[in-house]
């Protein structure tokens, strides 16, 4: 199997109100089953800051006083209409974070805790042989209006050739349930 060199895919999804929200992240790129090309997935980081288009980079979210929340995402190989369990074929990644801010004031939240964070780091990486990934993401009410929470994931990957009848049957093996 031939390997590319590493490189980096960046991706944003805006926690816009309470909905279930998905940007779709273009592999065409880098993906063609049928000329024999899959995208390596080695390691995922992701983070979840205060607003969007790089609006107070690094900065957390703040939550009304006396209030906690949540936001979750996940990545996956389709399109889904709400957050699944991480068992679904189509999911490769996911994360969830469980916030409170147990000040009177608005403030970023004094408690934190991880939830739901599957591996963002294989041994051998994660093949991909879709020509799309779907970044989604849902929140809780209670964080503050205005600031609003932004998941960013970067991935490290790899493009990789494989047979054509592998890389058909690793396309179709991660559709759904």
């Amino acid at each position: 199997m031939a390997r590319s060199d590493s490189f980096f895919i960046r991706a944003d999804v805006a926690l816009v109100g309470t909905t279930y929200t998905t940007t779709s992240i273009d592999l065409g790129s880098y993906v063609d089953a049928l000329g024999k090309s899959v995208l390596r997935i080695h390691n995922i980081q992701s983070s979840l800051t205060q607003g969007t288009a790089g609006t107070a980079p690094g900065m957390a979210p703040t939550m009304a006083g006396d209030q906690a929340g949540s936001a979750s995402w996940q990545l996956t190989t389709q399109d889904q209409s709400s957050l699944v369990l991480p068992s679904n074929r189509a999911v490769v990644s996911s994360g969830a974070i469980w916030c409170g801010n147990r000040d009177s004031a608005v403030n970023p939240p004094a408690q934190a805790f991880e939830g739901d964070m599957l591996p963002q780091e294989w041994t051998n990486g994660y093949l991909v042989a879709v020509e799309s990934l779907q970044l989604a993401a849902q929140r809780t009410d209670d964080w503050t209006a205005g600031d609003i929470p932004t998941y960013s994931i970067v991935m490290e990957c790899t493009v990789e050739t494989l047979t054509q009848a592998a890389a058909m049957a690793l396309a179709l093996s991660q559709q759904g349930n």
